[in-house]
């Protein structure tokens, strides 16, 4: 079966200065896959790439076999640093437009998560603390049946408490034959989720290796190994 995300020669520049420099990359399918870096590495620059939100220079791209375009857009559940819901709606509205948007969307999960988060659906958006409304966004966006899931710092507003429920709830709640892709500076909170990793630094891919590859080999953690590699 071919990668969900194929990148081939992927550049991109702002002005004169490079934010992915000719990267090649295959992100297979059924994974759960950490891309770590300091900031300014080019991890955003990729996710909004591989979301079709920005074109790169040169290189090429491939989404399920798909350039980016309105196709594989419908393919790719996208949860962003910052929160993008509009404040004055209630989240029960919220859940009722994202089923009318995406086909995929799974009523029943979203209840389901919202219930045990215990978060109350007549409740409006501007109500809510802003831990509570990042949960809101990761439950819509893990309540559908993507082939690929890309989650930018997903429990990084959230409490240390909730966070195991948020990551039980990212493992249990997506389509086996999926990847996520999960952006993230809590590498210790996460890693423990992770099938692989993918380290950037100014734009190059420094590593793509197995979690578990990196504890045998290394003989530490991926959040130690993490802080090894990026400490100069």
């Amino acid at each position: 079966m071919a990668p969900i995300v194929q990148c081939m020669g992927l550049t991109k520049t702002y002005g004169g200065k490079v934010a992915l420099n000719q990267i090649n990359l295959n992100l297979e399918r059924g994974r759960i896959i950490g891309l770590l870096g300091p900031n300014g590495s080019g991890k955003t620059t990729l996710i909004k790439i591989i979301n079709g939100l920005l074109n790169p220079t040169a290189g090429e791209i491939y989404i399920n076999g798909q350039r980016p375009g309105i196709e594989t857009k419908y393919r790719i559940s996208y949860l962003p640093e910052r929160t993008y819901l509009y404040a004055g709606m209630k989240v029960i509205e919220m859940v009722q437009y994202f089923q009318d948007f995406y086909p995929d969307f799974r009523m029943d999960r979203a209840y389901d998560m919202l219930n045990r988060l215990q978060i109350p659906p007549n409740e409006r958006l501007k109500n809510l603390s802003k831990g509570t409304k990042e949960k809101v966004q990761l439950i819509l966006v893990m309540s559908r049946d993507a082939d690929l899931y890309i989650l930018d710092e997903p429990i990084a507003g959230v409490d240390p408490a909730s966070r195991d429920y948020i990551l039980h709830t990212i493992v249990n709640n997506y389509n086996r034959n999926a990847t996520i892709l999960l952006s993230t500076h809590l590498i210790s909170d996460v890693e423990n989720i992770l099938d692989e990793v993918i380290f950037i630094k100014y734009g190059n891919i420094i590593l793509q290796a197995g979690a578990e590859q990196i504890r045998q080999n290394e003989h530490k953690s991926v959040d130690r190994f993490f802080r090894e590699v990026f400490a100069c």
